[in-house]
């Protein structure tokens, strides 16, 4: 047998264990895991999915459909919060234009590319996120989501190897779309006053200890109220909290 067609065999079944189990799953992480264990078969360790929400109205009850999962190191998420990624983030920028998969290094060489955003790809890479794809995913109420794939070697992604990762996000997102229609509408966070302001310093991108100088309170209460965000929010991590209070109008940067 020609060994292409093997490989792009074993990649079908691998595929198929992926896509088979997923209708069964109705847990978001339990989905984030599966799609992380198969992306592995592509030397792909690392994962951003990010849905954005379409309205900042946060007066009524809305949907929670602001979902963020990513298992990119700590080190990385912290350096975005510093960064403020979330203003300039390249990726963001060129999906809202865009309709198909594509490179980090076609953003990074276009000519409308800033140094800014060219400078928050040399710092991925400095952090082991060397090459990279992303892909918009649009819906037709204007709703708006990306899913991240990044490796850590200086080669692109080949054609056959985005195929599959376009598939494997687009049902990703579908599934998780599905998870929040059925939940439906939700009430408001409810964050208290301190807990968004120590959120909107989280998000620009201070320490804890620097938190608690600008707000006068000790680095125990700080952490105290992070983590309240945090459990309200549905975050693991306070970076991932910071954006989802960004993302919903909570704070503003």
């Amino acid at each position: 047998m020609h060994p292409l067609k093997t490989v792009k065999e074993a990649f079908a079944v691998e595929f198929s264990r992926f896509l088979d189990p997923t209708d069964s799953i109705s847990d978001s992480e339990q989905l984030f895991e599966l799609l992380s264990a198969f992306v592995l078969n592509f030397d792909c360790p690392w994962i951003a999915y990010g849905a954005l929400t379409t309205h900042k109205n946060f007066s009524r009850p809305v949907r929670r459909d602001t979902a963020v999962m990513l298992n990119y190191p700590d080190e990385w998420q912290e350096r975005c919060l510093e960064m403020g990624c979330d203003r300039i983030a390249p990726v963001i920028q060129a999906s809202r234009k865009r309709v198909r998969a594509f490179r980090w290094s076609e953003v990074y060489s276009h000519a409308s590319t800033t140094e800014d955003e060219r400078r928050v790809f040399d710092e991925a890479a400095t952090f082991g996120l060397r090459s990279g794809i992303t892909i918009p995913l649009h819906g037709p109420d204007g709703s708006f989501a990306t899913m991240s794939f990044a490796q850590p070697w200086d080669r692109d992604f080949g054609d056959g190897t985005i195929s599959y990762l376009q598939l494997a996000a687009l049902h990703f997102h579908l599934r998780i779309t599905k998870f929040t229609n059925l939940n439906g509408i939700e009430e408001p966070f409810n964050l208290s006053p301190r807990e968004k302001e120590c959120i909107l310093w989280a998000a620009r991108g201070k320490s804890s200890w620097e938190v608690g100088v600008i707000l006068g309170i000790s680095v125990n209460t700080v952490n105290f109220h992070v983590k309240n965000a945090m459990r309200k929010l549905g975050a693991g991590t306070r970076t991932v909290a910071a954006i989802k209070a960004v993302n919903f109008g909570i704070v503003e940067l």
